[in-house]
């Protein structure tokens, strides 16, 4: 089963094509945004963990809000990439889930990016999030030094779809092509299981970049592609990437 978002399906045909969006001031944000307006995305996600005002509520107000004005149709997704996880800075819960519960209130949002398996114990305020806002919930999780096991893999993947989340993600980083292999079995394998619940996977790097073409045949539902800044190691510029998700849905026919 798929998710509608506004105008896309996720979890449906071919991979949904994420652009992230890096700049740590407005002027920056605006040019990211301005370069990437002729790029095929289905939706943006704004990294504001690389905005420097991102702790000054009338500047993150106002910046989703140009944000929004900017996509009209398209899917808007935010994320706090916290520094545990990769991302430009430390938090603590507590601030963490404010911040969040200040993004989804301004009405603007579409997707909240939460760190579900490294904080489980924001479930409850996350629910009510969703409650609140009707947000759709991408519960993520990120290892920059290594493939788990198969096992690991699709149990992270179910606790947070146990813990709340819509679409469970998880990126990891390969060692070697075993790696890779072990990250698109435990994608296909978690499909499988849960064919109703959209998952998104990836194998970081260049030895994983097979990861972000093949989701229609493993079960991952988005990828994420570069537009001016990548956002992690190995993403594909979005032109290109649309004609490979594209090939290759037509050979699947």
């Amino acid at each position: 089963m798929s998710i509608k978002i506004r105008e896309i399906e996720i979890g449906k045909g071919i991979p949904k094509i994420c652009i992230p969006v890096t700049g740590t001031t407005r002027e920056e944000i605006r040019e990211q945004l301005a370069r990437i307006k002729d790029e095929p995305f289905d939706l943006l996600e704004w990294r504001a963990d690389f905005f420097e005002e991102i702790s000054e509520e009338e500047a993150r107000k106002e910046m989703i809000g140009e944000i929004r004005e900017y996509l009209g149709e398209k899917p808007f997704l935010f994320t706090f990439r916290t520094k545990w996880e990769g991302g430009q800075r430390k938090i603590s819960n507590g601030e963490y889930i404010q911040l969040l519960r200040a993004a989804a209130q301004t009405g603007k949002l579409d997707l909240l990016d939460v760190e579900l398996f490294r904080a489980p114990e924001l479930s409850d305020q996350l629910k009510e999030i969703k409650k609140d806002f009707k947000i759709v919930i991408i519960g993520s999780n990120h290892d920059f030094e290594k493939t788990p096991s198969k096992e690991e893999i699709r149990s992270r993947l179910d606790m947070m779809r146990q813990n709340g989340a819509d679409i469970p993600k998880i990126a990891v980083m390969p060692q070697n092509a075993a790696d890779v292999l072990t990250l698109l079995e435990a994608t296909r394998e978690f499909h499988l299981a849960f064919p109703d619940i959209p998952a998104i996977t990836m194998s970081m790097g260049k030895g994983g970049m097979i990861t972000r073409i093949a989701g229609e045949t493993f079960g991952s539902a988005v990828t994420f592609a570069s537009g001016v800044c990548a956002s992690a190691p190995g993403q594909i510029p979005a032109k290109k990437l649309q004609e490979i998700l594209e090939i290759l849905h037509e050979k699947k026919k």
